[in-house]
């Protein structure tokens, strides 16, 4: 048990702590405010206060986890073990406030505060810290506590640590099931006539097959590399501007829904829509459900818009257990700059949840439309994510889309890519 000294035990204290001892370390810790207590415990401790032990480790902190307002705060960054820091401090062997600058950005603190947005109306990451300081291409806070690992091992020598696995978890936002199939005459008409096409002709007709339609394939590339991916299907109940899916009264859309769900785990994709309110929300989740016939716990927010902390509330309250949004739709990179799941903190109200968040770190739609990456540019950047998990042992999750992989020819090359990702893993 490793016992930490603070003057008060907040909160945010509380669970950052057992973010990284417990989460991530897997080594049990404890909070103390009882100095006589802290003194006489025998085993490893950590003074996280401005008062003086002699021969005790001792991280100085800031002001953040002692405060329950959403108040801007002075970020300075400073190089520390060939990594970016913040909230620095002096006389100690780790020269910032670690839990502080975990807390700060897993808890997305800076989207609470005033920024501004971008062109769908989400958080720009232009915003974030990470952005600005060049680091939200890694899992800095993973790299953070890697090296207080080793700071702790060396204070500590009989300090266990809980060995990490590696692991890749292959998702699939279902946007739109098939680009022709299903779609009826008029949308097809009207598609035509928007941007003539004679794929559409020849798919339609059963010449060929639907260009967005590679699942069989996908099923394939999972079976032979033992994957256990998750499909996020969109179930609007009407077309929008941004919801284009099969309507999920469509018989083929329900066959081929059952279908993934006897095979792989199924989440919610809510509909652009359902950002307006929570009412949207629970009839697309009831949709799936009764698709399924099974309970839905797994979400990924479309062309992933969310706000906190209202949309992880409308989660939380529909009894979502596994969110899968924690991303930018607008570059790759690590939103949280971490890859370990957590749990959500509302710091509006400030309590823990029970929504858990996994953060994604690669997709395609970034790779092509944003950042105008060639197939190849695209192999190297998910290569170089991938090894960045790999060598710290973290959780790799990336997201693709069936449009992507298919066969249209805007995307050659892209399902040519993913497998050889795939069988090099």
């Amino acid at each position: 048990m490793l016992l930490i000294f603070t003057e008060q035990s907040t909160i945010r204290l509380q669970y950052i702590c057992k973010f990284i001892f417990e989460e991530v370390m897997g080594n049990s810790c404890s909070l103390t405010i009882d100095e006589k207590s802290f003194l006489a415990h025998q085993g490893n401790k950590i003074n996280y206060s401005n008062k003086i032990f002699e021969n005790i480790f001792q991280i100085k902190p800031v002001n953040l986890l002692f405060e329950t307002s959403i108040e801007q705060q002075q970020i300075s960054c400073f190089d520390f073990d060939n990594e970016k820091a913040f909230f620095k401090t002096s006389d100690s062997l780790i020269p910032f406030d670690i839990f502080a600058a975990c807390f700060y950005l897993i808890t997305r603190y800076e989207e609470y505060l005033p920024h501004t947005k971008d062109l769908f109306g989400r958080y720009a990451h232009e915003n974030s810290i990470a952005f600005k300081n060049n680091f939200l291409n890694k899992p800095i806070i993973n790299f953070w506590l890697a090296s207080f690992k080793n700071i702790l091992s060396q204070v500590f020598p009989t300090i266990l640590f809980e060995k990490k696995t590696f692991s890749f978890l292959p998702t699939y936002d279902i946007d739109m099931a098939w680009a022709y199939k299903e779609k009826g005459f008029i949308r097809n008409t009207g598609g035509f006539l928007k941007k003539p096409s004679i794929d559409r002709i020849t798919s339609l007709l059963g010449f060929s097959e639907d260009p967005f339609d590679c699942f069989e394939e996908l099923d394939s590339i999972h079976t032979e590399n033992t994957l256990k991916p998750i499909y996020f299907f969109l179930v609007a109940k009407e077309n929008g501007k941004y919801d284009k899916n099969i309507l999920p009264n469509n018989i083929e859309m329900q066959s081929l829904i059952k279908s993934h769900a006897q095979k792989y785990s199924i989440g919610l994709h809510p509909s652009w829509k359902s950002f307006e309110g929570e009412t949207i929300l629970k009839e697309e989740k009831n949709t799936l459900e009764n698709i399924v016939s099974n309970k839905i716990t797994l979400s990924r927010q479309h062309y992933l818009k969310f706000k906190l902390p209202e949309t992880y509330n409308r989660l939380v309250s529909q009894g979502i257990l596994n969110d899968y949004s924690m991303g930018y739709g607008s570059i790759n990179g690590f939103r949280a700059s971490v890859a370990s799941s957590y749990l959500w903190y509302n710091l509006q109200n400030e309590t823990l949840t029970t929504l858990r968040i996994h953060p994604f770190c690669f997709m395609d739609a970034n790779s092509f439309y944003e950042q105008k990456y060639t197939v190849e540019e695209s192999c190297n950047e998910l290569l170089d994510y991938y090894k960045i998990c790999k060598k710290l042992d973290l959780p790799f999750i990336t997201i693709f889309h069936n449009s992507i992989l298919g066969k249209q020819k805007e995307f050659k090359g892209w399902m040519e890519m993913y497998k050889k990702f795939i069988e090099s893993l």
